[in-house]
């Protein structure tokens, strides 16, 4: 951090409540890189109980998403631009192109803008009310188009303070998603050799 920026922590630090402003979600660039965990957490009708998973991710913006699942069981789907592909111990086992399916670009433009704080990519796919206080911010995003059969999503929820700490999705049939990030660390500088690889597989047609 900047001196500036450490002198104005300081002084939100020892500042009258009143005088605190509201944490803004942080704004990932380029030539950054933001790592973490996730508990995802699948709630589906007929079943009493959500199904469980965990894992590590990686979102290196402008390149992609890396979303390593370790429980129940390993793997690797790597979500870019170009679309989506999945690997199970080194081996592919799918992959779909973002010019066969379009939802797939929107999918990462979601789930790439909320992780990394692109507000404006989601303002263009949905319509964005928030609401925030010292503690930290919420938003909730409804797709402009409801009817589109290209977005089968209902509602999404973000909360979170400096980072998006946890997200609901809610589908048109009532299923939902929840997931929690935890342990998170945005660095400066290139994705490692593995990562790179990773994201190299999705840009493959």
């Amino acid at each position: 951090m900047t001196r500036v920026i450490l002198a104005l922590l300081a002084f939100l630090a020892f500042a009258p409540p009143a005088l605190a402003a509201p944490p803004e979600p942080a704004t990932l660039s380029e030539g950054q890189v933001l790592r973490g965990r996730f508990v995802q957490e699948r709630h589906l009708k007929g079943f009493q109980k959500p199904l469980k998973s965990e894992g590590h991710f990686t979102l290196v913006p402008g390149r992609g998403l890396l979303w390593r699942t370790d429980k129940p069981f390993a793997m690797t789907t790597v979500m870019s631009p170009s679309g989506i592909v999945q690997e199970v111990r080194g081996a592919e086992t799918m992959r779909l192109p973002a010019s066969k399916l379009p939802f797939l670009s929107k999918l990462y433009a979601m789930l790439g803008g909320a992780l990394g704080g692109d507000l404006r990519s989601l303002e263009g796919l949905f319509a964005v009310k928030r609401e925030s206080d010292p503690a930290g911010w919420r938003m909730v995003l409804v797709p402009l188009k409801a009817d589109d059969p290209a977005m089968p999503i209902r509602r999404i929820t973000l909360t979170g303070a400096r980072l998006v700490e946890a997200v609901e999705i809610v589908k048109p049939d009532g299923d939902s998603d929840v997931l929690r990030f935890l342990d998170q660390e945005l660095t400066a500088g290139p994705p490692a050799e593995d990562e790179a690889r990773l994201l190299g597989t999705a840009d493959r047609s």
